[in-house]
């Protein structure tokens, strides 16, 4: 597939738009100025042509001998602020919509964040029945899409307001699993694979953590909620985890605390010893992920665990006195089918956790599903599953709070974060709605530094693989003081 460029430079919303009906799939470009007139075979031209009378923009597709055309004319003097990115993005989208028949029901959104689009609305005044015409009308949104995300930031307002200029939340990156899943492109490492890079990688995370908490101090910044995920967390040795997270409390004022959040996740990482250490050091909330009750699916999946170790793992750390349990599903996983899905729905319903996330499958290109082809992104029912999962989680009292969306997801459906109980997790809503600072520590991790008052966002990268953290930590370390450069500047 081609996508051609002819009188603009749109390539990066446009290429997001094909994405939406062909997803998991590498493009090549003709960029405006260069000859086309030899390219054959499935394209696209996305034309802007300007005379002294005003603009035409033309979108014609050529996929699999089906031909759609579709143009706009507007004067100059009615010439949108971005030039007609977005009028092309729209006409791309309507005439693969008729080619594929298929209709993305976020329509041109295709951003992570959604829901902020909607916050932002609310924010100027816009009533709630305003926004979803807009959101409708102009951005081609179907109807439930568009009540789900007026709902997911009504679920927000009160926790959003409550975020003070100076607070701040900190993301531990524990890059580690015990089995690489096959739908996986995160930056983690199998711990066997790895073993050789655990202890450094740890030692190096604690003098990551005492040197940014100076930072932190000098700058008089409150930390607000604590994240530790990967990787799985829970991949370390009790007394490994029990040092990161003395470390932070050592290291850091946590009197301000409102949420501490670890990623246990999969079940064949969780010990009673490990749930002691993780309540002992102050972590209020924990997640437990099975993304499936079906046996069959995990194996498919590369997951080492089963649906018994799942629930063993579950009562335990109800035992342990957890109160607020998050627990990670995934629609449209290789070999699921909706009444497997359905049943996995029930069987958490049943165990009643204050969080449950819904996510959809999202094949990245460098996952194990994607490079073996073990999935047909076009024909998956994880449509038909999210739709169960939101009709049956919304029946049984529980609201969305949170929501976002990823490339390459099937269906270009969304992530649905589920609370019940006025139990939403603080850093979900903050890291998707961009409200507030998140420190990030550890291979992989992005710190996301936010100015609210300017509506200024930088960011600082650690180094992405554990090995490349571990060899290259001073180097690493000394860009933390691109935070202490942001706050002065402010």
């Amino acid at each position: 597939m081609t996508l051609i460029l002819s009188g603009h430079s749109y390539k990066y919303e446009l290429e997001s738009v094909l994405k939406l009906f062909i997803p998991a799939t590498r493009f090549s470009f003709v960029y405006d100025g260069e000859d086309y007139s030899h390219i054959t075979g499935d394209r696209i031209i996305a034309e802007k042509r300007e005379d002294t009378d005003g603009v035409v923009f033309c979108v014609s597709c050529f996929i699999k001998e089906k031909s759609e055309t579709e143009t706009q004319e507007l004067d100059v003097k009615n010439i949108p602020a971005d030039g007609g990115e977005f009028i092309l993005s729209k006409l791309l989208f309507t005439v693969l919509r008729r080619i594929t028949v298929l209709t993305p029901e976020w329509g041109v959104i295709t951003g992570v964040r959604p829901v902020k689009r909607v916050n932002e609305m609310l924010d100027f005044g816009y009533t709630e029945s305003e926004i979803k015409s807009r959101l409708m009308s102009d951005f081609l949104v179907s109807e439930h899409k568009a009540d789900i995300a007026i709902k997911t930031a009504n679920g927000q307002r009160s926790i959003l307001s409550s975020v003070k200029d100076n607070s701040f939340s900190l993301y531990i990156s524990i890059p580690f699993c015990p089995t690489r899943c096959s739908y996986c492109s995160f930056v983690s490492q199998s711990v066997d694979k790895a073993l050789n890079q655990v202890d450094d990688y740890v030692n190096n995370l604690l003098s990551e953590i005492d040197y940014t908490a100076k930072i932190v101090k000098r700058l008089g910044l409150l930390l607000d909620t604590v994240y530790i995920g990967g990787g799985t967390p829970t991949v370390l040795s009790a007394v490994k985890l029990r040092s990161v997270m003395t470390k932070i409390s050592e290291c850091f004022d946590t009197s301000h605390i409102r949420e501490f959040t670890v990623e246990a996740g999969r079940a064949d990482t969780i010990t009673k010893d490990k749930l002691i250490a993780i309540k002992e050091c102050g972590a209020n909330r924990i997640s437990i992920n099975p993304q499936t009750l079906n046996d069959s699916v995990l194996k498919a999946i590369g997951r080492k665990h089963t649906a018994k170790d799942f629930y063993s793992s579950f009562y335990l750390a109800r035992q342990e006195g957890f109160d607020v349990i998050n627990t990670d599903l995934i629609a449209g996983l290789p070999t699921d089918t909706p009444e497997s899905f359905r049943g996995t729905v029930d069987g958490i319903l049943k165990l009643a956790p204050e969080n449950i996330t819904v996510h959809t499958l999202s094949v990245k290109r460098a996952s194990n599903i994607n490079l073996n082809s073990q999935l047909d992104v076009l024909r998956n029912p994880a449509g038909e599953m999210v739709e169960y999962a939101t009709k049956t989680l919304s029946e049984n009292g529980y609201s969305p709070y949170y929501l976002y969306r990823q490339k390459n997801m099937v269906g270009n459906l969304e992530n649905i974060g589920w609370e019940k109980g006025g139990t939403q997790s603080l850093y979900n809503i903050f890291i998707m709605e961009e409200s507030q600072t998140v420190i990030a520590l550890g291979a992989g991790a992005s710190t996301k530094l936010v100015d609210k008052k300017d509506r200024r966002i930088e960011r600082v990268f650690n180094y992405k693989y554990a090995v490349d953290y571990n060899r290259n930590f001073d180097l690493m370390l000394k860009k933390k003081d691109e935070i202490e450069g942001f706050y002065l500047n402010a």
